[in-house]
């Protein structure tokens, strides 16, 4: 357990010399509008493991160092978490991130496989789930907690080995290392901005353009008060209430608490707040609206050429052992079939950009027919 400034200088120093590391956090988010780092794993080997403890140490400086340290290769499971955590953490920006669950994804495997169940897969191990839900900041840690943090990260070398050598296809590797490669500018995994908070909000696709216009500025709102008070979002106003604010408006405070489950407390002291939004928004112009989240309707011929294309992608993907799923979920390919034709609007998916808009390329072109 490193516990000093000292020893943790020693150790990066250490992991600095050597190719690759494993890493993972520990964290508590339950009650916070940030996560709370309980908890930082590394390992250099599978017998070398340490653990980094935060909650005793002021600065992380040197770990940054190292995720920002181009020469030795970082080997998450699931990474976009971990990075945000340890980003804010180190103030340090990764790079040469390896994710073994995105990796997998290339390697004949789902993309979607937690820890135990791909360890299960590649290396026959079947690792205890005894500290799934535990008090990560409480100290000392007790021996299995102490166990089970060093065994998420004891395997993760060998893990990425195996992965990598399993992908015979040097096509598919270039692919993966694309892939990879996006993992290294922080807007893949950094919060977006909070103005866009509101597409995130289930039910947004049901509002009309005005409403969703009060949607936005009331996410917006609450996404600030939530940061500047490190509270979560739904303990300041939870997003069913947001919906029912946006759709029908009330005439005055006071009625907010008929809109859900909001307390009387939450609207005396939000209610004034809340009701200026909403007085702003009072007959804002169609043009200062954001566009619509309602997802266009296929026709038959949309339908068609979309059958075609998930059929192409299956196939393809079986022969080039890849998940089909890492080229694009259902709504993604939807709107690849309503935007063909319109370049300007393709070239914004993901299918139609790199490695991608490669794999697809048989099949569709940004500016041209799908085959029939």
């Amino acid at each position: 357990m490193i516990t000093t400034s000292f020893e943790l200088k020693e150790l990066i120093q250490k992991a600095r010399s050597i190719d690759a590391v494993g890493l993972d956090t520990e964290f508590i988010w339950e009650r916070t509008y940030y996560p709370e780092l309980a908890l930082i794993q590394l390992a250099l080997s599978n017998e070398e493991c340490y653990l980094i403890d935060p909650c005793a140490l002021d600065d992380l400086s040197p770990l940054g160092e190292l995720l920002a340290d181009p020469a030795v290769v970082k080997i998450f499971h699931d990474a976009p978490q971990d990075l945000m955590i340890l980003t804010r953490a180190t103030g340090a920006c990764p790079v040469n991130i390896f994710d073994t669950r995105l990796a997998a994804g290339f390697a004949g495997r789902p993309a979607t496989l937690s820890l135990g169940n791909l360890l299960i897969d590649l290396l026959d191990i079947d690792l205890p789930k005894t500290e799934t839900r535990t008090n990560w900041l409480r100290r000392p840690l007790s021996d299995n907690q102490l166990s089970y943090a060093l065994d998420d990260v004891r395997y993760l070398r060998a893990m990425r080995v195996l992965i990598l050598s399993s992908i015979m296809d040097s096509t598919v590797t270039s692919w993966l290392n694309e892939e990879l490669t996006l993992l290294n500018d922080p807007q893949s995994y950094l919060p977006g901005p909070d103005d866009q908070r509101y597409q995130k909000t289930k039910g947004a696709s049901s509002l009309k353009r005005q409403e969703l216009a009060m949607l936005q500025d009331l996410t917006t709102w609450r996404e600030e008060e939530a940061r500047a008070r490190n509270r979560p979002r739904g303990h300041i106003v939870n997003d069913q209430v947001l919906l029912a604010l946006a759709r029908k408006p009330p005439r005055q405070a006071a009625e907010i608490t008929a809109y859900g489950k909001i307390s009387d407390k939450t609207v005396r002291h939000y209610g004034e707040r809340i009701m200026a939004i909403i007085d702003q928004n009072q007959g804002r112009s169609s043009d200062q609206c954001p566009p619509s989240l309602r997802t266009a309707k296929l026709s038959s011929e949309d339908k068609r050429q979309l059958a075609t294309l998930q059929e192409f992608i299956t196939l393809k993907s079986d022969i080039r052992g890849l998940d089909p799923a890492l080229i694009g979920s259902n709504a993604e390919l939807k709107k690849l079939i309503k935007y063909h034709g319109q370049p300007k609007k393709t070239t914004t998916l993901r299918q139609g950009q790199g490695w991608r808009r490669t794999f697809l390329r048989e099949i569709f072109a940004v500016d041209g027919p799908i085959a029939s």
